[in-house]
């Protein structure tokens, strides 16, 4: 993420919205109204961690038509590589961030005529703009909410309050409710569409359930962004930049070869778009595809490799970077 392609952010709110959650107001420090964005886009966060930069991405949960200010909420992972972890814990307000103009993984579908929102956890945030879309423009929609615990689900009740119980069915595990995919997804409408985000257990669940029962690949939509797996240190040869990077046991390739002063392309930063798919020139061991983007016969044949969240065991690897 090159400096012409950020935006300077000061944090003017940090308030916790639900256990282990904290929503982030952010604003431009001059005032100047930020770049429009659609429901379900998502920025990345850069955040300076005592001389280390992070970089997260974050859904915006704002209204897109107020341009005065974004909106992330930040769930502390339990296994924090840092960027959570310096948000619950460092960050406040007056701060001052770069975050990444917005882009839009996982849009509405305006063709639908009905949609079915199903959210797990901090998987609820792209969904907020999106259901404030819906209902402005009267169009059907439902949102089911599989969260730990009331304590632990952010937003539940104002959705509630806001779009009715009708429309908003909130599930919580401690009191051994389970959220019904399988029925869900059974005698809908011609033209319903369906959206999930959540923890890889749920997103699994609902794909498996929507070809069990016949639905068209183009009306099942997902978001996963994945955190870039840990493993041993290795090195990675850049052909094209003449300089070998080391990556660290909790470092990504792309974090690694970005602390060079290489600028490589990325959207997502979770194996999910496609945009840092490198070239493999040479490999001498394995790769650890760890991304949600390549087929499994590119996997396979070993010429590709997502370096925001796969990595590499053996004695070399070489990128076209």
């Amino acid at each position: 993420m090159s400096a012409t392609s950020t935006i300077p952010v000061r944090v003017s709110e940090i308030e916790p919205v639900a256990e282990s959650i904290k929503r982030v107001r952010l604003e431009r420090p001059d005032g100047r109204p930020l770049p429009p964005f659609s429901p379900g886009a998502h920025v990345v966060v850069s955040m300076n961690d005592g001389g280390r930069i992070r970089r997260n991405p974050y859904s915006l949960m704002s209204e897109p038509d107020d341009r005065g200010y974004y909106a992330i909420s930040v769930l502390r992972a339990e296994k924090s590589r840092g960027g959570s972890a310096f948000i619950h814990d460092v960050l406040k307000a007056g701060d001052e961030l770069t975050i990444s103009h917005p882009v839009n993984l996982f849009p509405a579908d305006k063709r639908g005529r009905k949609h079915i929102l199903i959210a797990g956890g901090i998987g609820i945030t792209p969904f907020i703009a999106m259901m404030a879309g819906f209902a402005r423009d009267n169009v059907p929609f439902e949102l089911h909410y599989a969260m730990r615990s009331r304590a632990h689900g952010a937003y539940w009740r104002d959705l509630v309050a806001s779009y009715g119980a009708h429309r908003i069915k909130p599930y919580f595990s401690a009191e051994y409710q389970v959220l019904p995919v399988a029925t869900l997804l059974e005698n809908q409408p011609l033209g319903t569409h369906v959206y999930v985000c959540g923890p890889d257990r749920l997103t699994d669940c609902v794909l498996d359930a929507a070809r069990n029962t016949g639905w068209p690949a183009a009306n099942v939509h997902t978001e996963r962004f994945l955190a870039p797996a840990g493993g041993k240190p290795f090195d990675v040869e850049l052909i094209r930049s003449g300089i070998t990077v080391h990556v660290g046991e909790h470092e990504s390739i792309l974090e690694a070869v970005e602390a060079a002063g290489i600028d490589a392309p990325c959207l997502c930063r979770g194996g999910a778009c496609g945009q840092c798919e490198t070239s493999v020139i040479a490999c001498d061991g394995q790769l650890l595809h760890h991304d949600v983007y390549l087929s499994d016969d590119e996997k396979a044949g070993g010429r590709k490799i997502m370096i925001c969240v796969s990595r590499f065991e053996g004695t070399r690897l070489s990128l076209d970077l």
